[in-house]
């Protein structure tokens, strides 16, 4: 998802000079990089691109800050990226979810996964921009159903929604991000107890982060805040945290291994080594006063 950061006029021009770009470099690079889609977008123009034996969607242009979905076309199920497997692992914590709300589509990779997974789990996406809905149906497989639905709205203004009309899910997969990082309004105090409030009794967080982030320690007062201590999975090579928290008590170690266990066979399909996966799980614990959680009052400020 994404903010508006580009007026109308502005977008337009950004787009023709990428596709000027484009053109030079498809001379330069030959079969390399092949550019196959450029869906104008009133935020940032979607780019689908492949490479490497990879199909992939980016904002603005290829070469980006870091791509935001992509698929193997010769493996399609095997997710290629670290951070979006370590997010399917919090099925260790709770293997049987009924509901699972995903926020931020990208390429689908998570509801797609997650329904072939667990088929008679109703799973909803959230959506701000719908030319990533229209790219993700039309170029990675996404596929809308009675038990995969998506909405094009502001991620938190349906979670206020969802929490006003009664509405619980088992899972919320926080996975937002606009073309320089997560939106901030998604970061707060303030949106995680709403967030905390959507969950089952026993619900999961599920959260992906960046290691570097200017404001990680602040983002870990954040989680400690609203859900106290949680689990915290690290992305080695690609710089991303994941961060498992729950609404009740997390479950412990034991839990985790057993039902790494029971799914071993299920998750290989999807690149998903369970055995080495369910060892990455560190227990983060945050010292009360340490670092100043993020707070609605701080975007104005």
């Amino acid at each position: 998802m994404r903010k508006k950061a580009l007026v109308l006029f502005g977008g337009v021009m950004a787009l023709a000079i990428f596709m000027a770009g484009m053109v030079l470099s498809d001379m330069l690079a030959g079969d390399r990089d092949r550019l196959l889609h450029v869906e104008p977008s009133q935020y940032a123009p979607v780019v689908v691109f492949e490479q490497y034996g990879e199909r992939c969607m980016n904002f603005v242009e290829i070469e980006g800050e870091g791509r935001q979905t992509c698929f193997e076309l010769d493996d399609p199920d095997r997710m290629v990226f670290e951070y979006t497997r370590l997010m399917t692992a919090a099925l260790f914590a709770k293997p049987d979810p009924a509901s699972i709300l995903v926020i931020g589509l990208g390429g689908g990779t998570l509801p797609t996964a997650l329904h072939k997974l667990l088929p008679a789990a109703t799973i909803d996406t959230v959506e701000l921009d719908p030319a990533v809905v229209k790219v993700a149906q039309r170029y990675f497989g996404y596929q809308i159903g009675p038990r995969q639905r998506v909405y094009v709205e502001d991620g938190r203004a349906f979670i206020e929604r969802a929490v006003q009309e009664g509405r619980r899910y088992d899972i919320v997969m926080l996975d937002a991000f606009d073309e320089d990082y997560i939106p901030p309004h998604l970061m707060t105090v303030e949106f995680l107890e709403r967030v905390r409030e959507l969950l089952s009794a026993d619900g999961l967080v599920v959260a992906n982060l960046f290691m570097q982030s200017s404001t990680y320690a602040s983002e870990s007062a954040t989680y400690a805040t609203v859900f106290g201590d949680f689990y915290q999975l690290r992305a080695g090579l690609e710089g991303n945290r994941v961060i498992i928290a729950a609404a009740g008590a997390l479950p412990a170690p034991v839990v985790l291994e057993r039902n790494a266990t029971l799914l071993e066979e299920r998750l290989r399909p999807f690149g998903i080594d369970a055995t080495q996966t369910v060892e990455a799980f560190t227990v983060h614990h945050e010292p009360p006063g340490r670092e100043q959680p993020l707070r609605d009052r701080s975007l104005n400020g």
